[in-house]
């Protein structure tokens, strides 16, 4: 390695250093603040909970069984929040890492994945929240007994651990699935795949995905019909994206023989 290029190499981790400095600061800013409106977080999650129960005659409560419990969820819920909170910072330190080497086309063809990352990613989220979580609590429920057919009746009482634990759960998996299209699109950009290769394989994929929804989700047919569902929709909308960026390579490569 020459003087040059391992001058260049140096700077380069600096900068990587002070980037994921950057994003770690940012994260601790950010993880405090949402300590300390940790309470307004949690009313905010437990909110699709507390719907779903207000109407149906029984008091209701969470409950935790250790003294250290709610303290560990709010540190959790905390994290939780200030993540996702400093996603988009994170992102940007990314882009000005990586922009400075990349060509003017380069650049127009990844700002539009950055932005799309969070935003899919909150759809996801959003999906859980506004319209998964009410229908699974509800589904979970319709299992209690008021003790006819049995001897004791059969009540839920939901741990505060649990309950927050598996919102995020499910809100991660679904932002993260959420990102399909930009993954298919991204592997599209470099040729690894073409809208022929996805078409063919979109039986294989059905498959795939209720697997994978089966794995991320809890072993409930709401949850899972509720994630399969949308990335079935996720992935043809991959094959019209992908489709696209054909159509415009097709043209990019025609006006550079025509020049």
């Amino acid at each position: 390695m020459t003087p040059d290029k391992e001058t260049n190499f140096i700077s380069h981790l600096t900068e990587l250093r002070q980037r994921l400095i950057n994003s770690l600061v940012c994260l601790i800013v950010l993880f405090i603040v949402c300590y300390i409106f940790s309470e307004y977080i949690y009313g905010f999650l437990v909110e699709p909970y507390a719907n779903a129960v207000k109407d149906d005659g029984v008091e209701r409560r969470l409950i935790f069984t250790a003294l250290q419990e709610t303290f560990l969820t709010y540190l959790k819920v905390s994290f939780f929040a200030a993540f996702f909170a400093t996603s988009p910072f994170i992102l940007i330190q990314l882009w000005k890492f990586i922009a400075p080497g990349l060509y003017k086309h380069e650049k127009k063809a990844i700002v539009p994945y950055l932005v799309l990352t969070p935003v899919l990613f909150l759809l996801g989220g959003m999906l859980v929240y506004y319209l998964i979580m009410p229908l699974a609590i509800k589904f979970f429920l319709s299992f209690e007994s008021i003790g006819l057919s049995t001897s004791l009746p059969i009540q839920l009482e939901a741990k505060v651990n649990e309950y927050l634990s598996l919102v995020m759960k499910l809100i991660f998996a679904f932002g993260l699935s959420f990102q399909l299209p930009i993954v298919l699109s991204l592997l599209a950009r470099i040729g690894l795949i073409d809208s022929k290769f996805l078409k063919e394989r979109r039986k294989y994929v059905v498959v795939i995905i209720f697997a994978a929804a089966a794995i991320l989700t809890p072993p409930d047919p709401i949850t899972q019909i509720g994630l399969g569902i949308p990335l079935l929709l996720l992935y043809e909308l991959s094959i019209l994206s992908v489709g696209i960026i054909e159509s415009r390579n097709l043209k990019r490569e025609r006006k550079e023989e025509n020049a």
